[in-house]
């Protein structure tokens, strides 16, 4: 609450990460209700990613990512980069999400959609753009079909995957995928 009035550009918002699915989404889930104390120049901080440590699977290493780009945290790299796979160095250089991270608009994300093991989260961008991060918590594959109008969207948006870096459809009929367990979909909207 207090951080900007310091001059302080970053804070902690939680205790620390730790290379393990379990906290990552602990920390990373537990973020509703900051955004609000986000914006340019000013971040709440959920501690530094681990993408390539311990365990993590690559559906888990991407979740992470989009979950942090999501939330507009600083995307600071907790791993050995100078002895990274190549795997890692592709989550972690990601272009597109960089720019959902980056967006000049600076606004963290939120919760729109939230199930037991699925949850929806919505990231305004510029220009009028809107980024969307579907989440699989779960064990299982998940099966989706997203009927933007419920969450009132308008049926002029096409359609980008960010991890397959491919255009994915339109808002003009409900969005179908599959969503393996600990994965996530980042969609971004533009009219």
């Amino acid at each position: 609450q207090w951080g900007p009035s310091v001059g302080a550009n970053l804070w902690r918002t939680t205790g620390d990460i730790k290379a393990n699915y379990d906290r990552i989404t602990l920390i990373g889930f537990s973020q509703a209700g900051l955004a609000k104390y986000a914006g340019p120049g000013h971040w709440n901080d959920p501690d530094m990613l681990e993408v390539g440590n311990g365990k993590l699977t690559p559906d888990e290493n991407r979740t992470h990512m989009s979950l942090w780009v999501l939330l507009a945290a600083p995307l600071l790299a907790g791993n050995d980069l100078g002895n990274m796979t190549k795997e890692t160095s592709t989550v972690l250089t990601n272009k597109e999400l960089i720019a959902i991270d980056q967006d000049k608009l600076g606004k963290q994300g939120y919760l729109i959609k939230n199930d037991e093991y699925f949850q929806i989260f919505l990231k305004p961008l510029s220009g009028g753009d809107t980024a969307v991060c579907l989440f699989n918590r779960g064990d299982q594959t998940r099966e989706v079909s997203i009927d933007w109008k419920k969450f009132h969207i308008g049926s002029d948006h096409s359609l980008r995957d960010l991890w397959k870096h491919q255009p994915a459809g339109n808002t003009s009929a409900p969005f179908k995928g599959s969503i393996p367990k600990h994965d996530v979909i980042v969609l971004r909207l533009s009219k």
